[in-house]
Order: C-alpha cells, then structure tokens, then sequence
C-alpha cells in the first residue's frame, strides 16, 4: 500500500526484465478477484515498513493456507508480518529525509535498493546473460545492439571498391560516389587496403607535388579490421571505441560485402 506499494511495482519491473517473471498485487485489489492471479509456483514478497498494514496483514492467512512462501521486507522484525513471514529482509533507516521525519523517503530508498539487490543476486543465480536481457528489451537501445547481426545495417550497395594500381584522380572519384568518407581496396577479390578522407587530407598536406601521381598502394593502410556479417552491433560498438576508427569492413571469405559505420551502431 502507499509508497511501499509504488516501490513493489518498480521490483516487480526489474525481476521480469531480468529472468523472473513477477507482477505487483495490490493489497486492496487482491480481495475483490486479484487473489485469482497467485498460483501454487509463487513467491510472496511483502512490503511493509511497519510491518502492520492491515490489507497486507489481512492476506496473510490465504497465503499461509496455500503453503506459499512469503518474504518479508520491512523495518521491525518483531512486527505481526515478521512473525508470519517465512523469512525477512530488514530494512530500517534511523531518520526520513523529511524533515518531519515522516514521510517515505530514505526509507522508501532503502527498499528500492535491497529490491534491486535481490533481483541482482537472482540474475547471479540463474546465470542471466546479456544475451538473455536483450530478449526481453527488443525495442530499447540495448537489446538492439545485443540482438542485432551488422549485416542487417550494412552498406551493401555500390560500394566504394578499388584496386592497389587506381590513380588520385578515380581514388577521389569513388570515394565521393561512395559517400562513406572511404575507399576499400581489393585486390584478387580480397580486400587488402583502406583509404580514409582522413588518410588523403594527410598525404595531400604532405606530398602536394607528387600527389596526382600516387595511386592507391602507395599509401592505403594494409590489412584493415574486418568482421563477419553475422557480428553482433554491441560487438562492433566495443571494437570500433578500442581500436579508435568510425568505419569497419564487413567480410565474407576475405571479400567485402559491407561497410558499418558508428552511427549506424550507436
């Protein structure tokens, strides 16, 4: 009931989206058709500071009848819910932030965080994975990187391809068609070079009187970071920050397919 009620809804969120399926039932509720929604397979977890909240304690005999375990969180373990829980969690604070000394405050606080704990230690327990919690966060940020395979956000059309002999001015010309910032460098059907917008401000800055007469593999950088297709967008955001680049090539036996660019990941 009250805040404790309001601090059961958010445990009951974060259980669910870490592996324990869980829903809040309200006290009041609970004797109008809500009881319908326990089963046998359930834990009771029961929030009173008091320890005396006559619509939990008035619950108490229903679920002792149905042999369900209950958990109780509260301030003072020799309160009526204590007695009759099967095992309790205290949570007790000296002083409310309010400065009545009244209203849930630091209290409040404190359950939240031995909810977020119990959740924790279950998610050790049960051996949650990332993977796991992508599962049941599809539409967030999170779940998308985790879920997502790069091939799905590639470049995979026209893409900027040339070889070690292409002359500046073709160089330049691809890599303005391409719209990438890049140019990929294959030779024999397998990619063996990169050039950046970044590499070419570079070797203009420094080589203006021989600079149309370069061609690619006189200044690509060999061996660029390639990954498979099938490599997750958490993956890509992880290698891209360590090894400092905005731009990975997507390989399939040694042979683009596609290019993934960081803001397609983030």
């Amino acid at each position: 009931m009250g805040k404790s009620g309001l601090i059961g809804r958010k445990m009951a969120a974060t259980f669910a989206s870490t592996g324990t399926p869980s829903f809040f039932l309200h006290p009041a509720e609970a004797f109008h058709g809500d009881l319908g929604m326990v089963t046998q397979a359930d834990v009771i977890l029961a929030l009173s500071k008091s320890g005396e909240t006559s619509e939990v304690l008035q619950l108490i005999p229903y679920f002792k009848q149905q042999q369900l375990p209950i958990i109780a969180i509260t301030a003072d373990m020799n309160s009526t819910l204590a007695v009759n829980a099967n095992f309790c969690l205290k949570v007790m604070v000296d002083q409310e932030a309010c400065p009545l000394d009244l209203a849930p405050t630091a209290s409040s606080t404190a359950t939240l965080a031995m909810g977020d704990a119990l959740a924790m230690a279950l998610m050790k327990a049960k051996n949650f994975q990332p993977a796991d919690f992508a599962q049941f966060h599809p539409g967030g940020s999170l779940g998308r990187k985790l879920l997502t395979e790069v091939k799905t956000v590639m470049y995979q059309e026209n893409l900027p391809i040339i070889t070690p002999t292409t002359k500046m001015e073709t160089l330049i010309n691809t890599m303005t068609k391409g719209k990438l910032g890049l140019v990929v460098i294959e030779e024999k059907r397998e990619v063996v070079g990169i050039i950046t917008d970044g590499d070419l401000r570079r070797i203009m800055k420094n080589q203006q009187a021989t600079f149309f007469e370069l061609r690619a593999k006189d200044f690509m950088t060999k061996n660029p970071i390639t990954i498979p297709s099938d490599c997750k967008l958490n993956e890509v955001e992880t290698l891209m920050i360590n090894r400092k680049v905005t731009s990975l090539l997507v390989t399939e036996q040694e042979r683009l397919v596609g290019i993934v660019q960081i803001y397609q990941v983030a």
